[in-house]
């Protein structure tokens, strides 16, 4: 089961953005789930570290050429050197998107997710299933990537 929240490292700064990269990384199902991000820092490191400490698996979609530029929490770099083209590549590798923020990248994934049928849960977005908190967001997720057809 691949689920793949698009975290993002441009998520706007401050002590608020850095406590939620902090809260939203450290929910995750536990071992034989798949993250697959972006790749980068921010949120997105924090969603792979707290997947990698509960056993899961990471893969990183980098916008670069270089494999490099994956946080130190990725196992799997693909270096792409598509730049944010690769957020296709990203949304068609999910079962499930979990969305936190709402800069360019991650929603341009959320409606590439929703063109392609999967399912999208986030905090704060039309048309898409909606969770007030990371545990919520994980397990409404995991429900809808398991539906028949998601």
């Amino acid at each position: 089961m691949g689920t793949t929240p698009p975290w993002w490292a441009r998520a706007p700064a401050g002590p608020r953005w850095r406590a939620s990269r902090r809260r939203w990384g450290g929910w995750w199902p536990g071992p034989g789930a798949v993250l697959v991000c972006g790749g980068l820092g921010g949120v997105m490191e924090a969603a792979c570290r707290g997947a990698r400490a509960e056993g899961g698996t990471t893969v990183g979609v980098l916008p670069s050429e270089s494999r490099r530029d994956a946080n130190r929490h990725v196992e799997l770099a693909v270096a792409t050197g598509m730049g944010e083209a690769r957020n296709a590549i990203v949304a068609r590798t999910a079962d499930a998107i979990i969305a936190v923020g709402g800069e360019f990248g991650t929603l341009s994934e959320i409606a590439l997710a929703l063109k392609m049928g999967k399912p999208v849960v986030g905090r704060r977005a039309e048309a898409i299933t909606r969770a007030a908190r990371p545990e919520e967001a994980v397990a409404l997720a995991l429900r809808l990537a398991a539906r028949p057809g998601a």
